[in-house]
């Protein structure tokens, strides 16, 4: 109370106090003094905020010396679909691509071979296990009819086109590349 009578005397308006500012007076008595306003100006200015006594520490991110461009191996691991939305679509000519999943049976291996002589090649690996996608393009079709024909009876074999998958993708479009077949 001795802090608040001893600012009594200094301002006069004292009914302007709210009792916010009238508890923080009291919580600061004796204390080394902070430059607080403890009066309002007007109604229209904003209540005083108080300086902390420490300066946090400005480390944002504790790997400090990671690139800021990914690597061409990184490059080369992103989803075809996350590529595209990052950096856009990259010009590439006409391709079907297979993407399977790895499944029991003598044929395995030689459709992972198949899928690994093909002109792009990646293995995908999630939660639910490793797919496999090789891209052909119009020049490989021999090679993606024999894959096609180990891998197509599966059900969760999928066709896409430019990477993407397409309605009618195994009816129609695979059909049309086999006439490109000489």
């Amino acid at each position: 109370m001795e802090y608040l009578a001893s600012v009594s005397r200094h301002s006069p308006n004292l009914e302007t106090f709210t009792p916010s500012m009238r508890n923080l007076a009291l919580r600061t008595a004796g204390r080394e003094p902070r430059y607080y306003s403890l009066l309002r100006m007007s109604e229209n200015d904003p209540p005083s905020i108080p300086v902390p006594d420490y300066r946090p520490v400005e480390r944002f991110w504790p790997y400090v010396d990671l690139p800021e461009q990914p690597t061409d191996e990184e490059l080369a691991e992103l989803d075809p679909e996350l590529a595209e939305a990052l950096y856009g679509r990259p010009p590439l000519p006409f391709s079907v691509s297979l993407e399977f999943p790895a499944f029991v049976g003598a044929d395995y291996e030689r459709a992972l071979a198949l899928a690994r002589a093909s002109a792009e090649y990646r293995e995908i690996r999630s939660g639910h296990g490793v797919r496999h996608r090789a891209r052909f393009y119009p020049q490989d079709v021999l090679r993606l009819r024999e894959l096609f024909a180990l891998v197509g009876r599966l059900s969760a074999c999928e066709v896409l086109v430019d990477d993407r998958p397409v309605p009618y993708a195994r009816e129609l479009w695979l059909p049309l590349m086999w006439f490109l077949i000489r």
